[in-house]
């Protein structure tokens, strides 16, 4: 005799309504999409800085167009102190394998500078959505 498959999804009921806006909201003030980071950038209403935290080496070899390498391991007081204090900072790296945008994320925080994870890293905004990117410093 077959057993009847057990539906998974609803193991565990949805989040209540209120919970689910709460959730997202507070979610969403840690990240950035590629989409949005784009269209800001193309649109030229950016009002961050873009922020590539991955080696020299591999920023020269292609990175998003318009971004900044600070490695994240740099990431000190003294190297910040060229942007004021309120810049906002979108931090990202390889892609979902990688942890270096959270390291980022995460000295720029102890530094009390806003700062959010753009969700994808190199692996989305180029390879998933096609953005402009500058390869070999071209």
């Amino acid at each position: 005799m077959k057993m009847k498959a057990k539906p998974q999804v609803t193991v565990i009921p949805a989040a209540a309504s209120s919970d689910a806006v709460a959730h997202f909201s507070k979610k969403m003030s840690f990240e950035a999409d590629c989409w949005d980071v784009n269209y800001d950038m193309r649109n030229g209403v950016a009002e961050f800085v873009l922020v590539d935290v991955r080696s020299p080496e591999l920023y020269e070899k292609c990175h998003a167009l318009g971004a900044v390498n600070i490695p994240h391991s740099t990431m000190t007081e003294e190297r910040m102190a060229e942007y004021p204090k309120d810049t906002l900072f979108i931090v990202y790296c390889t892609g979902p394998g990688c942890n270096g945008a959270d390291k980022g994320a995460l000295r720029l925080s102890k530094l009390g500078r806003p700062v959010k994870i753009m969700i994808g890293g190199m692996v989305t905004w180029e390879d998933v959505e096609r953005n402009p990117v500058v390869r070999n410093g071209q």
